[in-house]
């Protein structure tokens, strides 16, 4: 997958969750705000869940996404 694909790929998730103004809000706050996504991930992806319910949203992934 090419940067110019994941970047549209990115931008149109943004634009249909947030909404156009709300995802150049989103961009602008990353922009302006250093962010690890790392160290965010690391604190607060998978805080509330189980290892049962990781592996099981895992699964899911995987099944409905064959191609990734």
């Amino acid at each position: 997958m090419t940067d110019t694909v994941i970047l549209d790929a990115g931008l149109k998730c943004l634009a249909e969750k947030l909404g156009i103004l709300n995802a150049e809000r989103f961009i602008a706050l990353v922009l302006r705000e250093p962010f690890d996504y790392t160290k965010w991930r690391e604190k607060h992806l998978f805080t509330d869940m189980s290892v049962k319910e990781i592996s099981r949203a895992a699964k899911q992934f995987c099944d409905d996404n064959p191609d990734a």
